[in-house]
């Protein structure tokens, strides 16, 4: 099930990708179970929540009320290129963002001429961005303040569905809801300046994420099992401008998802609706790529950064300067 947020005909709505093709409404499929609902059910769905916040469809879908694509009415279905998608969620309730390919952190530090830290296999770290500062796919407005060393990076997201603290590694992959692509927008300028004085970063990387262009559900995804979770084997691209730039695959993950639950929730609660990113593939972005080359480039304005990975679609920006006075 891929789910989508987008505007149509003026109106933002809810649905679901058909044949990744087409559209269909939420309020065209025939829903199941739905004598079982719940009176926080039931409201979500008289009042249409989900048009605002797809969050809201995690437990009516977890409970199998609504099953998917399989009961629709194919005369509503609108085509793909007909609708302006949005971000899938727009408030979520937290957003960490993971440190898991190791490629892409001794890159940085062979190009620095600096040995690999031995702490990065000791635990998977993270870092809490804004969960009140997420776009999805279309034009981003950036401060000047950000574009002088505006940077990409290439991330797998997921989305948690259920509440859980003191989670196992070998329980944590029933915690994914689904996968969403993933864009850490980052001034790199902002972002040194900050990390010298050894907290952040913050100011660097709070002004945007970009998540989508839909969420797909775990059962749509390729993975092969292992002792530390599901390893998931997709291909990761970037383009610049139509250019191929950087390419990895999420099976490169030094550390699991199911291992970077785990660790967050030591002593710590997830909850339905909070995002984790996986860090950085290799290559994948200017920052590693400049160190690794010895050159200075970086996004610029008119600049299009399109996100690839398999079964989650495309997730395309266009970068353009906000107006001084908003």
């Amino acid at each position: 099930m891929k789910i989508l947020r987008y505007k149509y005909n003026n109106l933002i709505k809810t649905g679901f990708l058909v044949d990744d093709r087409k559209v269909i409404d939420i309020d065209y499929l025939e829903l199941n179970n739905k004598n079982n609902l719940n009176s926080n059910e039931k409201y979500i769905l008289e009042n249409k929540l989900y048009n605002v916040e797809p969050i809201f469809l995690i437990e009516l879908i977890t409970k199998n009320i609504i099953t998917g694509n399989e009961n629709y009415k194919k005369e509503k279905l609108i085509k793909l290129n007909e609708i302006e998608l949005l971000s899938p969620i727009v408030k979520a309730n937290s957003l960490r963002d993971a440190y898991s390919f190791k490629k892409h952190v001794e890159a940085g530090r062979k190009s620095r001429n600096l040995p690999m830290i031995k702490e990065f296999d000791e635990l998977p770290v993270y870092y809490y961005s804004n969960h009140m500062a997420i776009t999805g796919p279309g034009n981003l407005f950036f401060n000047k303040k950000h574009i002088n060393k505006l940077d990409f990076e290439l991330e797998l997201a997921i989305i948690i569905g259920k509440k859980g603290k003191n989670i196992t590694v070998k329980d944590a992959d029933k915690y994914i809801f689904g996968f969403m692509i993933m864009n850490d927008w980052s001034a790199r300028d902002i972002q040194k300046q900050e990390m010298a004085l050894n907290l952040g970063p913050a100011k660097g990387k709070d002004f945007c994420t970009s998540l989508g262009p839909y969420i797909a559900t775990k059962d749509e995804i390729k993975k092969v099992k292992s002792k530390n979770g599901n390893i998931y084997d997709l291909e990761m691209l970037a383009f610049i401008n139509n250019k191929k730039i950087s390419q990895d695959n999420a099976k490169n993950m030094h550390w699991t998802f199911a291992q970077i639950i785990s660790h967050i929730s030591i002593g710590t609660t997830l909850y339905p609706g909070d995002i984790i990113g996986s860090g950085t593939c290799a290559t994948g972005c200017l920052l590693e790529i400049n160190l690794t080359n010895k050159t200075n480039k970086w996004l610029k304005l008119n600049d299009t950064v399109t996100l690839e990975i398999d079964g989650l679609g495309k997730l395309e920006n266009k970068i353009y300067m906000e107006n001084e006075n908003e």
